[in-house]
């Protein structure tokens, strides 16, 4: 008798293996930031067996399991796709059901199911005690990709658990497997075994298939690659060649067994296609604005640092002049909505080539690549001046508010991004002087703030000879008890004529020149000088944050000059901190990424600075070697005026999840304190302890003249 839908379901369930695995906490990262996102009690990812719906992972509950014949997942595994139920009280199929009427009391669900081998397994669902009026297009689409990575993650624990199975039951799976798999000798690579899915992948059948070899499937002067490699890695990616000559890109998972006497090796081939799209589409979210769909400053920088390799660009700084009206007057809900179609007016006034950026609240940027002159960039700024003072309708209203605009060109008045974009903001704002609403060009009577920074590029010689470069250092400090765990090294400069400058005031026109490195290995190795001086004082546990050098990382030279200053200094690698910002990493460029891995490698700390500011994802955090985060002070300061701020709760979640430090930058008044302490928040900087201040300062405030007890 043919086996019916339910059991061929089971069955693909018990082949994962996953009713004996454990789930751990990157499961439950992922269902408490999804909790977090869509503002529910409950989220969990569940497994429908025959009589049972098992919580792999849940937030919100805290029973294993449940009836199936009462379970909302049941009917979710039995449909096509998402099923959202707006209010269970008065829906007919769900109003008498015990899990309405009583606990957890369910009133909104939404529900994805999760399907492996073709088979409906399991599900990835929200749950809320509150009804809801709608869930959102954008709702559905974001639950999705939820419910893709739940799938992924569940898949890579399915073929974890079974690496080990007999060439028996591989072959039993192949029977099924929507994946091509196959089993070769260990020796020579003869192919034992390959299921229809490799059939159909590959172009040979299996009779053609056991006279080849998997050398004759690859792709590249490595025969053996990858079929023969025993690296820790769970899956590679390689290219493999089809019976009609194509190339293909693909997945492979190994895996290796005795049998016999002989080693027996197996791996399942998923084509990579499809996961190369879902990347280029997180990789686009990453670079775009949550609100309007833009650009970001991310995106931005990396299309201008293009465009000025390319040809002169036209940069316009955009402001929206009262814009903080609407906001205070009709609410922020209205605010987005006016900000959404200035996104909508400004692409219309500009060319596909061209690139708009969202920068911050109500700032925008557009760059026009391949534009040197400036009567065509004026052109395009007064058609924005003239489409931002129409009417903007907001439901059974509209406002009127309006634009101002600032040009600024490269090479001709600028030599670099920040330049650039720094004169674009120098126009702008005599375009705001001159009474808004109006476009004004960048001309050398707005060059003072230039003029100094420039000037300053010439003086950075001689302030690196004469010492005038010093270091301040802001204390770390343990939470629960004030105790000193590290400190934060940051650069000040000490100027002959205008005293102590802040770095604002000198680092942008630093970064751009090619004396940065130089300053950037100075103060490494004198913060590094200084930890190595204080560790008698302050415990072998202490570090030395620093600010990594982008230069540095991007060559990959970075952990070679780390490790000649730990050298020279005396310090431990476990006593240096590298500090990283998301703009570093997000090209996530080999160099890079190497550099970054090696630093790790020799024992130095990685902390992700300025975290959660930008669109930095569970994929970076993986990828990248980062052993603690840092949360940004604008997070912190919120907490001044709302009762819960959740990206800091979202925050300690994922640190905890990933096994990560955490450290709260800009704790100012003893309340944020308190509160940091209560969310499990065990480190913290600002100017509540003290701000950054000279060694001797530092010392004399922090530093017991004895070593205390380890």
């Amino acid at each position: 008798m043919p086996q019916s839908r339910e059991d061929k379901r089971v069955a693909a369930l018990d082949r994962t293996g996953l009713l004996s695995a454990r789930s751990d906490e990157t499961f439950r990262s992922l269902v408490g930031v999804a909790a977090d996102a869509f503002g529910v009690p409950i989220a969990t990812i569940s497994l429908i067996d025959a009589d049972r719906q098992l919580y792999f992972e849940k937030v919100g509950i805290t029973v294993a399991s449940s009836e199936r014949c009462t379970s909302f997942c049941t009917r979710t595994i039995e449909g096509d796709g998402l099923a959202v139920i707006l209010d269970a009280a008065q829906d007919p199929l769900w109003r008498d059901n015990p899990m309405v009427t009583g606990a957890p009391y369910i009133r909104f669900y939404a529900g994805v199911p999760l399907r492996i081998e073709g088979q409906a397994v399991g599900t990835f669902c929200l749950i809320d005690t509150a009804p809801r009026a709608a869930f959102s297009e954008a709702e559905r689409l974001r639950l999705a990709r939820y419910a893709g990575i739940a799938l992924e993650m569940l898949e890579m624990r399915a073929r974890h658990a079974n690496r080990d199975s007999a060439r028996m039951r591989f072959r039993h799976m192949a029977e099924t497997s929507p994946d091509a798999m196959i089993v070769y000798d260990d020796a020579e690579g003869g192919i034992l075994h390959w299921n229809d899915s490799a059939e159909r992948l590959f172009g040979h059948d299996a009779a053609a298939a056991l006279r080849l070899g998997v050398a004759d499937l690859t792709a590249g002067p490595d025969t053996r690659a990858p079929w023969f490699d025993d690296a820790p890695a769970a899956i590679r990616e390689a290219e493999i060649r089809l019976s009609d000559g194509a190339i293909r890109a693909v997945e492979i998972s190994l895996s290796r067994w005795r049998e016999g006497g002989e080693t027996i090796r197996g791996a399942i081939l998923r084509d990579a296609s499809q996961r190369r799209e879902r990347e280029a589409a997180l990789h686009a979210l990453a670079h775009r604005d949550a609100l309007t769909g833009l650009a970001n400053r991310a995106l931005l920088r990396l299309r201008l640092e293009a465009m000025l390799a390319d040809g002169p660009v036209t940069a316009l700084a955009v402001d929206l002049d009262g814009f903080k009206e609407v906001n205070d007057t009709v609410g922020h809900a209205a605010g987005d909505e006016v900000l959404r179609e200035a996104a909508v007016r400004l692409l219309a006034c500009v060319r596909g080539s061209d690139v708009v950026a969202r920068i911050g609240g109500d700032e925008f940027v557009i760059a026009l690549p391949g534009c040197g002159d400036p009567l065509r960039g004026a052109d395009v700024a007064a058609r924005i001046v003239a489409t931002m003072a129409a009417p903007f309708p907001l439901q059974e209203r509209s406002v009127r508010i309006g634009a101002s605009v600032g040009l600024a060109l490269a090479p001709a008045q600028a030599g670099g991004i920040d330049e650039l974009l720094a004169c674009a903001d120098l126009a702008l704002y005599k375009a705001k002087a001159d009474g808004r609403r109006r476009h004004r060009l960048y001309t050398p009577s707005l060059r003072e703030a230039v003029s100094d920074r420039q000037r300053f590029m010439h003086e950075f010689p001689r302030a690196l000879e004469q010492e005038e470069f010093v270091l301040h250092y802001q204390p770390q400090l343990r939470l629960r008890d004030g105790a000193l765990v590290g400190a934060e090294a940051l650069i000040r400069w000490r100027h002959p004529e205008h005293g102590l400058l802040q770095p604002a005031a000198f680092l942008p026109a630093l970064l751009a020149s090619r004396h940065a490195v130089a300053v950037d290995d100075w103060v490494l190795r004198t913060a590094c000088r200084q930890a190595a001086a204080w560790l008698p004082r302050t415990g072998p546990l202490f570090r030395m944050g620093v600010n990594a050098c982008a230069t540095r990382l991007h060559s990959g030279e970075i952990a070679g000059v780390a490790t000649a200053i730990l050298a020279e200094t005396g310090l431990g690698a476990e006593n240096l901190e590298i500090e990283i910002t998301e703009t570093v990493v997000l090209t996530r460029e080999g160099a890079t990424i190497s550099a970054l891995h090696a630093l790790r490698g020799i024992g130095i700390g990685i902390a992700f600075d300025d975290f959660g500011t930008g669109y930095a994802s569970l994929s970076l955090l993986d990828e990248v070697p980062v052993t603690r985060l840092k949360i940004d002070r604008s997070f912190v300061r919120k907490m001044n005026d709302a009762p819960e701020v959740p990206v800091i709760r979202a925050v300690l979640q994922l640190a905890k999840g990933f096994g990560l430090d955490v450290v709260a930058e800009g704790i100012e008044t003893e309340d944020q304190l308190r509160r940091l302490r209560l969310k499990g928040c065990a480190e913290g900087q600002g100017y509540l302890f003290s701000p950054p201040v000279e060694s001797e300062a530092f010392a004399a405030r922090f530093l017991p003249e004895t070593r205390p007890a380890t």
